[in-house]
């Protein structure tokens, strides 16, 4: 039997890839919809961890509850802002100013730094598998680019501060604000959101129930500023706003990594965690 001439495999192929790119883009854009109005159950990220402990020594589980926004402090809100994103309502998905950072700051560092806005933390852990790739990181820019065109910036933020690990096995600011403190999300008072978002970097190396000097002085540094506005009533206003919000975004997300590694020495050497049942701050 002859083989088919290659202009009729190329076609087929062709084809395939047609039907294949037309079945990813539907799948996608239908999830990315789907989310848009029903809470995220669990993500992939959770599974792995989970997965991952039953080979460790402890096993850890998933601790999650999913509350509206409305449901969450402000300073909550504001704190992972202040500390993650400086930029959240004014980009459209990236901040090139702080990729720009990053790159330099990574140059002169052996612990680098990356620059992902909230949006793009919120595509990669809802929809992607946690692995540092070429093609996980293509995946991350196009899932941000659609929810970035398909939510708005509220349910972003909201579907982040629900699926955030805070803690081993501790997902989202509810969970977490009842592990850690015993009360709600919409309690949290200034002191306790800004210590859990200065945790962000690394939640399980940092322990929100046993701050270091180091995470400490991170959420003094996010405490500094108690509010952020996301509306401004003159463009002027909020441009000048903005470059504060930046400079101290900066301090923080780019912090020396000298001092991080100094205060997790400290860390390891300290012995045993206190119980989970002790409140950080009180």
């Amino acid at each position: 039997m002859t083989n088919a001439p290659v202009p009729g495999r190329l076609k087929r192929f062709v084809k395939l890839m047609v039907i294949m790119t037309a079945g990813f883009l539907i799948l996608s854009i239908g999830m990315v919809l789907f989310y848009r109005f029903i809470p995220v159950p669990y993500t992939p990220l959770m599974f792995w961890k989970s997965g991952v402990s039953l080979f460790d020594k402890k096993f850890v589980g998933i601790e999650k509850k999913w509350v509206p926004l409305e449901q969450i402090a402000k300073p909550m809100q504001n704190a992972v802002i202040k500390a993650e994103d400086a930029k959240f309502y004014i980009h459209n998905g990236f901040d090139f100013e702080a990729i720009e950072k990053a790159m330099k700051y990574n140059k002169t560092h052996k612990k680098k730094k990356g620059a992902s806005t909230i949006s793009q933390q919120t595509a990669k852990n809802v929809f992607l598998w946690p692995a540092r790739s070429w093609l996980r990181k293509g995946m991350e820019v196009y899932f941000t680019v659609l929810i970035e065109n398909l939510w708005p910036k509220k349910r972003i933020l909201e579907v982040y501060l629900n699926v955030i690990e805070l803690g081993p096995g501790v997902y989202g600011v509810e969970a977490a604000a009842q592990k850690y403190y015993r009360k709600k999300a919409k309690n949290l008072n200034n002191a306790e959101a800004s210590l859990m978002a200065a945790v962000l970097p690394n939640p399980i190396k940092f322990k929100i129930n046993r701050p270091s000097a180091y995470i400490q002085r991170r959420q003094r540094k996010i405490m500094g500023r108690a509010s952020i506005a996301t509306v401004a009533p003159k463009p002027e206003l909020k441009a000048l706003d903005t470059v504060q919000e930046t400079k101290d975004f900066f301090d923080i997300k780019f912090d020396s990594d000298d001092e991080e590694e100094k205060e997790a020495g400290k860390e390891a050497g300290k012995g045993a965690e206190p119980s989970d049942s002790t409140p950080a701050n009180e």
